[in-house]
């Protein structure tokens, strides 16, 4: 009896934990799209519930019946890039906002189309040769750097309006950097276990005595209500956007490999997975895109960040993660929940993340030096990066110039780095550097 009822309280806190990383990964992107396309507080209420809800349900789908691996499956820092260049060029086209949304959710729907055709028709297991150790960790590699600009901006508390560090919630975000990086390296037992749970909880409390108890205002919310449907209005499909939709599909098959992978490394001990999962992954990630852009939101992926997280806490069991994938769908029908829960200081929430991309990092660069570092793959690794993280810093309308398809194309350092390493990686063949 004790010890069901041990296992009881371990698989409610896992479920917990799980939840709050849920939480933790989906709660701040809203809020940067909000700032970029300019929407008012009950905009961007109304977009974090969308987002809780279809976080949960994308979740739950590929666990249950997609890739079936405890992989969140949450807002894409590829998409936001992407929102980010497409709202300046709309803006440049003469678009509204809302036009430029609108457009982004047939964007969406076009990538889901494509990701669903190679699930289906069984052709996404056939460019697994593609993604070699040195592509999945170039990608890897690149996704914490580009991430990392936008964890670290929330930690310092820089905002588009104020551009000054704010050394308070620095303060507090660094605090709770370490304690979560700390429990996770030198805790033992529950504390190793819970130390994201433990790290957000303590920095909140900080946060609050810090900042004497400052909420968000919330204002008037109804007790319960549905994610709206359409809320940006109806997805216009333009044809303009197709390639961009089938290119962001591609890449994003890196993205879905690379988090199988990596949480299958985590979880069995070596990177561990069948065509069939792939195939079954990239079908589902289809369908979340659609789902996505029906709730407007912003598309989720697979987050590879789950490895970190795994990793962080040692929790590998799929019930729980399944758990809190339904837990947080219930939570986002009911607005004064969503509104306390999103409360989550951004400082507090960005330092939990970055905690988990320093593993994330580390699984980058044992992919790419699991392979001899020759002079070939040096040289690969080095122009792409260079020019890959090069693109991150310049601002969107370096390439006003261009036309828009390549605008969207050019000025997203993710996806230009990671298509360089691919096709770097295919035309110079290993052969042609032996000696």
């Amino acid at each position: 009896m004790k010890e069901g009822s041990t296992r009881f309280l371990d698989g409610s806190l896992e479920t917990i934990q799980w939840f709050v990383f849920l939480l933790a990964s989906a709660v701040a992107l809203p809020i940067v799209i909000g700032s970029i396309f300019e929407l008012n507080f009950n905009e961007v209420a109304g977009l974090m519930q969308r987002t809780f809800f279809v976080v949960g349900i994308a979740s739950f789908l590929q666990g249950v019946f997609g890739h079936r691996l405890p992989i969140m499956e949450g807002p894409a820092g590829l998409w936001i890039s992407i929102f980010a260049v497409m709202a300046y060029s709309g803006s440049q086209s003469g678009d509204s906002y809302m036009e430029t949304l609108q457009v982004l959710q047939g964007t969406m729907i076009w990538t889901g189309i494509f990701l669903f055709l190679f699930g289906v028709f069984r052709l996404s297991h056939r460019v697994l040769f593609v993604f070699t150790p040195l592509v999945t960790g170039a990608f890897l590699f690149l996704l914490t750097v580009q991430l990392s600009g936008t964890f670290l901006q929330g930690m310092l508390g820089i905002q588009q309006s104020t551009e000054a560090v704010d050394g308070k919630q620095a303060l507090v975000a660094f605090v709770t950097l370490a304690l979560v990086i700390g429990l996770s390296v030198m805790g033992k037992g529950w504390l190793k276990s819970f130390a994201v749970l433990i790290g957000i909880g303590l920095g909140w409390v900080l946060y609050a005595i810090t900042f004497n108890g400052n909420a968000n205002e919330t204002g008037g919310t109804a007790a319960f209500s549905l994610p709206e449907i359409f809320a940006w209005g109806p997805p216009q499909l333009t044809w303009g956007t197709l390639p961009l939709g089938f290119i962001t599909a591609v890449i994003l098959l890196s993205n879905l490999v690379a988090s199988i992978i990596a949480v299958s490394h985590t979880v069995y001990g070596k990177p561990q997975y069948t065509y069939d999962q792939v195939n079954k992954g990239s079908s589902f990630l289809g369908i979340n895109h659609g789902i996505t852009a029906i709730f407007s939101a912003v598309a989720n992926v697979s987050l590879a960040s789950s490895s970190g997280f795994m990793q962080l806490t040692g929790q590998k069991r799929k019930r729980p993660f399944l758990y809190a994938s339904l837990l947080l769908v219930l939570f986002s029908f009911f607005p004064p929940v969503v509104a306390f829960i999103s409360g989550i200081p951004a400082p507090v929430a960005n330092a939990a993340l970055l905690a988990t991309f320093v593993q994330l990092m580390g699984l980058g660069l044992s992919n790419m030096t699991s392979e001899t570092l020759d002079e070939r793959r040096l040289t690969i690794l080095g122009l792409s990066f260079l020019l890959g993280i090069g693109l991150m810093f310049l601002p969107p309308e370096a390439f006003s110039g261009v036309p828009a398809i390549l605008q969207n194309l050019l000025s997203n350092g993710l996806l230009v780095g990671t298509v360089l390493v691919i096709v770097l990686d295919r035309l110079w063949k290993e052969s042609n550097t032996s000696s």
